[in-house]
C-alpha cells in the first residue's frame, strides 16, 4: 500500500484520505495516532513522548519513519528516542511529504512502522 500524496491537514493512503494523523502498523493496519499521550507530557503533540512511542513501537519492528510535518515541527523526545535505540528500532525523520516519498520506496513494509503528522 502506497502514500498517494499529503498536503496540510490530510494524507491519502491507498484509496483512502485521512483528515489526522496516522500509524501504519507493521501489519499494514492505519490507525489514528494517541497525540494526547504527548500532548499530557509536554502540553503539545509536536515533541514525540516515549508513552506515545510505547503505544507505537510493535515487537518486530526494525524501523520508525516519522513524517515530522509538512514543515518538520514534530521532534522526538530524549526519552522516546532512547527506548526506541533500547528496542534496536532505526528512526528515520522527515518532513512528512519526503517521509512519504522514503516510505513508498520500501519495497516490504514488514519490519516498518510509519507515523505521519498531517499538519504543520
Amino acid at each position: 500500500m502506497n502514500i498517494q500524496s499529503t498536503t496540510f491537514g490530510s494524507i491519502t493512503i491507498g484509496d483512502t484520505t485521512y483528515d489526522h494523523d496516522v500509524v501504519i502498523r507493521l501489519d499494514g493496519q492505519i490507525i489514528k495516532r494517541k497525540k494526547k499521550l504527548s500532548k499530557q507530557q509536554y502540553g503539545t503533540s509536536h515533541i514525540l513522548s516515549v508513552d506515545e512511542m510505547r503505544f507505537v513501537y510493535e515487537n518486530g519492528c526494525d524501523s520508525l519513519i516519522i513524517g515530522c510535518g509538512q514543515y518538520g515541527r514534530v521532534k522526538l523526545s530524549d526519552e522516546a528516542a532512547h527506548f526506541l535505540d533500547s528496542q534496536n528500532c532505526t528512526v528515520i525523520s522527515y518532513p512528512t511529504p519526503q517521509a512519504a516519498e522514503f516510505y513508498n520506496t520500501q519495497t516490504e513494509h514488514k519490519n516498518c512502522i510509519a507515523l505521519f503528522h498531517v499538519t504543520c
